[in-house]
This record gives structure tokens, C-alpha cells and sequence, in this order.
């Protein structure tokens, strides 16, 4: 069984997902032994299809640090989806735990589930959701009003969060008059205004056209740098989750194939369909402006700075400029060294160029 709840991020867990089925059909109790957990899960899993029953999650756990982006994708049908709703119990799960800060979410009465939904949990959908007849404001205050909040607190926070989401000036719009990326910030203001501890987010950009897409991934990022929100996110674009996560699962057909950073999963894929997920994906996509500096030969003060996350094709056009090199800081300011256009070709040849590349 692939040990799907390991880590590279360190931090406190906020939510964790253990050995999470969703199974269609009937009479399913008689499948999991509720005295202890230990089960061959690939028999098991065939053993339901065999009797007309539809395995959607199999066997899924991980954990979400607090403060991680943890990105859940694999091709349509793989059960992404399915997760996602479980954890927020949109659907529930058949048999397994959901623990938010400890707290075992799928033992919750439907009143407590309530609570937790409405304090707790940001869901953003790629179907925008939006009560037409309400205006910006109103779509985003709703939360606050099922809560029963005040009027002013309600407007209050309304403003705040619309201020967040780059959409002054059109409060009173209504969604009609929005454009997709406007209306799909309103769901995302609306998903925040009550101030979640947990943020899922299941394929919010993919009806966006692709400008519009990059522009929301800009922005969402932002988001996530000013709250620090813990944050789950399904998608089944590569690219996007290379831009976004700091951590993520592969599923295929209802399991997690493979947990870890987006270098882990592209340069040590687990099998090959892994390997093919990722063969995709430019190599220097990879690389962030600290991993290609080296040290500096006289005085780089004089030099153009640079972050270190900074990710180097965003270098390309930065040393054509500046051919001698720029400078690496880190956010504390401390000096890196510098990037030349020799160390960046250096750092990408490290990289290899085979794709085809499985851990054993």
C-alpha cells in the first residue's frame, strides 16, 4: 500500500483525510471490518466492481498543513471530485475519517455539519453558484446573513473581502452584468467572508478562457499570500498545478498513485503513468531563481535583484537585458550570489532531459 499520507511539508496538520472510500450501491456495510483496518485494497476494490457496485474513492488518505496548498488531480473519472466532496461531506463517505484539527468531520449530526460549513469551510465550484437576482454585494454578504450577522457587520465584511478580490466599484452589480473572471471572484469573496479554516477550491478556473484563467491563478496566489489559508484544490491541469501547489496527490481510477512536490512527482514519477502525466511539462518550469546562482566575482551590488522563489523562466528576458548577471536575495534580503546566463544553462543541463524516468 503506497504510503499516501507522507509529507515533505513540515507544520501543523489541519486537515487530515484517512483511508476515505466512496462506493456506490447497496449493502455495502459487510465489505469493511469496523473492528481494526486491514484490508488488501486492490482485492477488495475488485471484489465490488465484481458485485455491481461503483469503488469512486479507494483507500485515499493525506494530510493538509496549515497554510498548504495541496493540490488533487488526475484525468476525469479518476475521483478527484469525489474527494473533495467527501471532505467537505457534500457526499458521504462510505467508510474512513476527515479530521479537521482533529475533530472527525464524518462523525458530525447534520446540525453540527451545518455549523462547520458555515464557520469553517470556503467551497469555491467551477460552476459559479451566484443568485442572480442578488447584487455583488449581496451574493457575498449571503453567508453572513444565513448566520444571522448584523446588517453593518454583514456590509462591513462584505466590502472587505470585495476590496480583496479587485472588485470595487462593482458592488451593485448584479452577476449578469460580470464577466466569467468577475463572477468567479465573487465566489471566491463569498467562499471567504465567513473566514474559513479550510478553503476547497474544485477546478474553480477551468470554464475560464485561458488569459482569464492565468489572471484568476495571479490572483488567487495573491489571496493566498495575504490569508494563508489551508487550501485544497482539484484541477486536472498540470500547469496549473505546478504554478499553484505546494504539494500534491495524483489519483487514477479512484486512488492516490503518488503524493509530493510537483518536482518530486515530474523527476521521480512513482510509475508510468505518472511519467506520462508530467512528460508534458517544460523542464524549467521546475526551477526557482535560488537553485541557479552561484557565487559573485567582484561587486554585485550594481546588479538587478531578484527573489529567490523567483521562477527562472521568468529570467530569460532579465539577463538577455543583463548579460553579466543578476543578483539572488532571499526575503530576508541576505545575498544569494548572482545568475548568469552560464549557471542558468548549468542548473537546466542538471536537470536531464529524460521524462521517461521511474522511481523504483
Amino acid at each position: 500500500m503506497i504510503d499516501q499520507s507522507s509529507a515533505t511539508t513540515t507544520g501543523a496538520v489541519k486537515l487530515s483525510c484517512r483511508n476515505l472510500w466512496k462506493v456506490y450501491g447497496s449493502k455495502l456495510d459487510y465489505y469493511f471490518d469496523t473492528s481494526g483496518y486491514s484490508i488488501d485494497v486492490d482485492s477488495l476494490a475488485a471484489r465490488m466492481r465484481a458485485e455491481g457496485h461503483v469503488p469512486a474513492a479507494i483507500d485515499v488518505s493525506f494530510d493538509v498543513h496549515v497554510g498548504e496548498i495541496f493540490v488533487i488531480m488526475g484525468l476525469s473519472g479518476s475521483g478527484k471530485s469525489t474527494v473533495v466532496r467527501c471532505l467537505s461531506r457534500l457526499v458521504d463517505a462510505s467508510y474512513g475519517k476527515v479530521l479537521l484539527d482533529g475533530d472527525n468531520l464524518l462523525a458530525k449530526s447534520p446540525k453540527e455539519l451545518i455549523e462547520v460549513r458555515r464557520h469553517k469551510m470556503g467551497m469555491v465550484f467551477q460552476n459559479f453558484g451566484l443568485l442572480p437576482h442578488l447584487s455583488v454585494m449581496e451574493n457575498v454578504a449571503f453567508p453572513l446573513k444565513l448566520q444571522g450577522k448584523p446588517l453593518l457587520e454583514q456590509r462591513q465584511k462584505a466590502e472587505r473581502v470585495i476590496e480583496l478580490v479587485g472588485l470595487q466599484g462593482r458592488e451593485y452589480a448584479l452577476p449578469g452584468q460580470l464577466s466569467g473572471g468577475q463572477q468567479q471572484r465573487v465566489g471566491i469573496a463569498r467562499s471567504l467572508i465567513v473566514e474559513p479554516d479550510v478553503w476547497f477550491l474544485d477546478e474553480p478556473f477551468s470554464a475560464l478562457d485561458p488569459l482569464i484563467r492565468r489572471q484568476m491563478q495571479d490572483e488567487f496566489l495573491r489571496i493566498q499570500r495575504v490569508l494563508h489559508k489551508s487550501i485544497v484544490f482539484i484541477t486536472h491541469d498540470f500547469l496549473e498545478a505546478l504554478r499553484i501547489a505546494d504539494r500534491m496527490a495524483i489519483m487514477r481510477d479512484g486512488k492516490v498513485v503518488q503524493i509530493g512536490t510537483p518536482t518530486d512527482l515530474i523527476l521521480n514519477p512513482a510509475d508510468e503513468y505518472v511519467a506520462r502525466f508530467t512528460s508534458e511539462v517544460p523542464r524549467i518550469r521546475l526551477l526557482k531563481t535560488a537553485a541557479c546562482a552561484v557565487p559573485a566575482n567582484g561587486d554585485a551590488s550594481t546588479m538587478p535583484q531578484v527573489a529567490a522563489e523567483e521562477p527562472v523562466e521568468n529570467l530569460i528576458s532579465k539577463l538577455a537585458a543583463h548579460p553579466d548577471g543578476v543578483a539572488v536575495h532571499d526575503t530576508t534580503g541576505a545575498d544569494l550570489g548572482i545568475v548568469t546566463p552560464a549557471s542558468l544553462i548549468k542548473s537546466l543541463a542538471a536537470l536531464g532531459q529524460d521524462n521517461t524516468h521511474v522511481a523504483s
